[in-house]
C-alpha cells in the first residue's frame, strides 16, 4: 500500500526495514503474529505533537451543535445534555459534558408528583437558571404534603446555595420538628437527596453516546470498551476530569494511559475547558473514544462547543 501511495521509487523491503525500525524504537507494534502493525501510544503522541494537521470545522458539524440551543436556554442541565448529545452524534464517539457547579442562590422550590413512586422537583436559582431530578418519593405522599415540604424548604432557601440549604436542612428539621409533618419531612429529605452525588461541589458528568463506541471489530478492542463503560458509570473521579482540562489552555490531548481518568481502557480523550465571564475555569467538555480517533477533525470541534458552552454560561452571568 504504501509503495503505491507514494511518488518516491521504494521498494517494499526498504519500506519493511523502515517498519522494522519503527518497531524497535517502540513507535508501531503487531498487537497479534497475523495483525498488521499499528502505532503505539508512543507513536500516536509523537505524531500528534509534530504532524497533526487539525482541519477546518465544517458548517454541517457547526450548525448541527448550534441547533441544540433552541430558544429556551433557561435550563442549562437540559442545553448542556443536548449539546453533548450533538457533540457525540458529530463526532460519532462518546461525549463528556462537566457541568458548572451552582453557586447562585436558590429563588424557588417545588415538588411536583408524576405518580404514586415518581416525583419531579424542581429548583429554580436567582440567576434564572432551572434545574429538575425525578426521584421516588417516600410512600403516601399527598398534594397537601407536598405544598408544606416545598414551603418549608423555601422559607430556608431564601438567599441561601444549594450547598448550604443541603448542610443545613437536617439541623433545621430536628429544631422545628413541630412545625412539620411526618409526609412532609421524609419528602424534604428525599427530594434534597437525588443532589446528593456531589454535584453541586464539583459539576454534573453528562456522557452520551456510549454506543458509537460498540462499532470494533475485534475481542480485544470490546473487553476495553467494557472497562471504559465501567469507569463512566462509577463517574467517581469527576473532579480529575476537570483537572486534566485545567492542566493547560484550549484543547488537550491525552493518549492511552496519559489518561488517568480512564487509563485501563487504553482510551483517548480530547478535552477543553470552558469559563465564565469572570474568566474562571468552570466545566469541562470532551470526546472520548479509541487511540485510533480522527483527531485533526474532532479537536476543531471540542473547541468549538467548549467555547460556545462558556458564552452561554457567560451571557447567564
Amino acid at each position: 500500500t504504501l509503495t503505491r501511495s507514494t511518488s518516491e521509487k521504494v521498494s517494499a523491503a526498504t519500506i519493511r526495514n523502515v517498519m522494522q525500525d519503527l518497531e524497535y524504537m517502540g513507535l508501531l507494534d503487531s498487537p497479534h503474529v497475523s495483525a498488521g502493525r499499528i502505532p503505539t501510544e508512543k507513536g500516536l503522541r509523537i505524531f500528534v505533537d509534530g504532524f497533526l494537521e487539525v482541519d477546518q470545522m465544517t458548517m454541517q458539524d457547526r450548525e448541527r451543535i448550534d441547533a441544540t440551543l433552541g430558544d429556551n436556554a433557561t435550563d442549562v442541565g437540559g442545553m448542556l445534555d443536548r449539546i453533548g448529545a450533538a457533540l457525540s452524534g458529530v463526532t460519532h464517539s462518546a461525549s463528556l459534558v462537566l457541568t458548572p457547579k451552582h453557586e447562585a442562590p436558590i429563588r424557588h422550590i417545588e415538588f411536583v408528583s408524576l405518580s404514586a413512586d415518581r416525583a419531579l422537583v424542581v429548583l429554580v436559582f436567582s440567576d434564572g437558571q432551572v434545574e429538575n431530578r425525578l426521584f421516588t418519593p417516600p410512600p403516601g405522599q399527598t398534594p397537601s404534603s407536598m405544598r408544606e415540604a416545598a414551603n418549608f424548604l423555601n422559607a430556608l432557601a431564601e438567599g441561601r446555595t444549594l450547598s448550604e440549604l443541603r448542610r443545613g436542612v437536617d439541623v433545621e428539621i430536628a429544631s422545628r420538628r413541630q412545625e412539620i409533618d411526618g409526609l412532609a419531612r421524609a419528602l424534604v429529605q428525599s427530594g434534597l437527596a437525588v443532589w446528593d452525588d456531589g454535584a453541586d461541589d464539583t459539576g454534573r458528568l453528562i456522557v452520551r453516546g456510549r454506543s458509537n463506541l460498540l462499532d470494533s471489530q475485534t475481542q480485544e478492542d470490546l473487553d476495553r470498551i467494557r472497562v471504559l463503560f465501567d469507569d463512566l458509570e462509577r463517574k467517581r473521579d469527576i473532579a480529575e476530569f476537570l483537572d486534566l482540562a485545567e492542566g493547560g489552555e484550549g484543547v488537550r490531548i491525552f493518549i492511552g494511559s496519559e489518561n488517568k481518568l480512564f487509563s485501563l481502557s487504553g482510551s483517548s480523550l480530547v478535552v477543553s475547558p470552558y469559563m465564565n465571564a469572570d474568566r474562571k475555569i468552570v466545566g469541562a467538555v470532551g470526546v472520548i473514544g479509541p487511540t485510533r480517533l480522527n483527531y485533526g477533525r474532532i479537536v476543531p470541534i471540542v473547541d468549538y462547543t467548549a467555547q460556545l458552552v462558556g458564552k452561554l454560561i457567560s451571557d447567564r452571568s
